[in-house]
């Protein structure tokens, strides 16, 4: 008789432990690079990258909007070197094309991209597929049901990216809500990161752990610093703080 028929809950696939593993990576990771040379003081998004994650920093997403898609791809390449050796994560902003030439660790997508469901077929089973979270009506979406962490704002003005609409902090606990909820009536589900992002400081980047994030994601704040590897310490340091102040929760 078959596990099928005895009613016996089928073992995890490879891909799905690895997946697993990745996610967990990512909602411990505290501060979430997002890289952009142009808006990296002259520098090569490489060095940027390197410096964070001698500091502490667990994942990177590449994010070139300014320079062409071959440019994308070399820093992509590189940073998949860096992260090896880190044990790191790569994520590729969008381009799912690069996402697969890098050998990423998964994509992020907005809300205009291909739906999970597509990238999951092309990307497979071990990819972590991010979603943008930009209202509170995407919650509902099964998008969001499927994503494997949900990328939550612009939380506070930010000049990389001017004309996104603000969300506040508001939006960041009604994520981490329906996260909750969809992983309920999973069986053994780990709820969804949430990720913060939009103008994101370490001025500010508390009030985001307290309203409701895993991890913060920036880009000025550290690739436009004088010191990003000092700059990632210090980000890494607040939310650290914020993490121990906020009340315990049963984890999923």
């Amino acid at each position: 008789m078959t596990d099928t028929a005895t009613g016996a809950a089928e073992s995890p696939t490879e891909g799905a432990m690895e997946r697993a593993r990745r996610r967990a990576l990512l909602r411990g990771a505290g501060v979430y690079l997002v890289t952009e040379e142009s808006l990296s003081a002259g520098r090569r998004s490489e060095e940027i990258v390197e410096a964070a994650l001698v500091s502490g920093v667990r994942v990177i997403q590449v994010r070139e909007k300014d320079g062409s898609a071959r440019r994308a791809l070399e820093i992509a390449r590189a940073v998949r070197r860096l992260t090896r050796r880190f044990d790191a994560l790569l994520i590729v902003n969008d381009r799912i094309d690069i996402a697969l030439a890098a050998e990423a660790d998964g994509v992020h997508l907005g809300q205009g991209d291909l739906r999970v469901a597509d990238a999951r077929h092309l990307l497979g089973e071990a990819a972590l597929i991010g979603l943008s979270i930009t209202d509170a009506a995407q919650l509902g979406a099964p998008d969001a049901a499927m994503a494997d962490c949900l990328g939550v704002g612009a939380i506070f003005p930010t000049g990389s990216k001017p004309d996104a609409a603000l969300t506040g902090l508001a939006l960041l606990e009604a994520a981490r809500s329906a996260a909750e909820a969809v992983a309920a009536q999973a069986p053994a589900g780990s709820r969804a990161p949430i990720v913060a992002i939009g103008g994101i400081r370490v001025e500010n980047a508390a009030r985001a752990v307290l309203a409701g994030a895993d991890v913060v994601a920036v880009i000025s704040a550290i690739t436009a610093a004088r010191d990003p590897g000092g700059a990632a310490a210090a980000l890494l340091g607040a939310v650290r703080a914020a993490e121990t102040a906020r009340p315990k929760a049963t984890p999923r």
